[in-house]
């Protein structure tokens, strides 16, 4: 009985992997279009990715650069409670970001989750991340650098900070460097 339920349960994984390696796909390449605000919809979205996206490849760092200039870049990272991951892009300038999109996160519910949200996430459009991107008590946030924490959610609002402070140097970096090698 045990070798029948393990065979059906290997048959089932090699008969799944490869339609959850395509979702994954989707998912990826759909939030790139997205934070690149490139449209599309479900049945294009691969064949417009193709045309509208170059994909430039530094080391183990991969970047999506649009026909604007705009360039993305996944990111992960450690939350308070739990991993958070996204796709962020930054402006040709490599200094400002265009528009970040969470893809998971384990953070509370109702409060640190919200950094999910698109109200939370609107607020990064435009804002530069030198010297530092800064997270300021709700409705204080003023500078060309400073976006309004998330009120009763100051350990998930650090940890983002934290981590978007982090890789959007460090790709801003690479893929300045990469851009100066053409």
């Amino acid at each position: 009985m045990g070798t029948v339920s393990s065979a059906m349960l290997v048959g089932m994984n090699s008969f799944t992997q490869p339609l959850i390696s395509k979702n994954e796909e989707l998912k990826l390449k759909s939030a790139v279009l997205d934070v690149l605000e490139i449209p599309y919809d479900k049945l294009t979205a691969l064949n417009i990715f193709k045309d509208k996206v170059k994909v430039l490849t530094a080391d183990k760092d991969k970047f999506f650069i649009s026909g604007g200039g705009a360039a993305a870049f996944e990111f992960y990272g450690p939350g308070l409670w739990g991993p958070i991951s996204g796709v962020a892009s930054i402006n040709s300038d490599l200094s400002t970001i265009k528009t970040i999109k969470i893809l998971h996160q384990e953070e509370t519910p109702g409060l640190g989750s919200r950094i999910s949200e698109h109200s939370f996430l609107k607020q990064f459009r435009g804002k530069e991340f030198f010297p530092k991107l800064v997270f300021m008590p709700q409705g204080k946030a003023s500078a060309i650098n400073e976006v309004d924490a998330i009120t009763g959610a100051t350990g998930s609002s650090r940890a983002l900070e934290r981590l978007l402070n982090s890789v959007l140097q460090k790709n801003a970096g690479i893929l300045k460097e990469q851009l100066n090698k053409r």
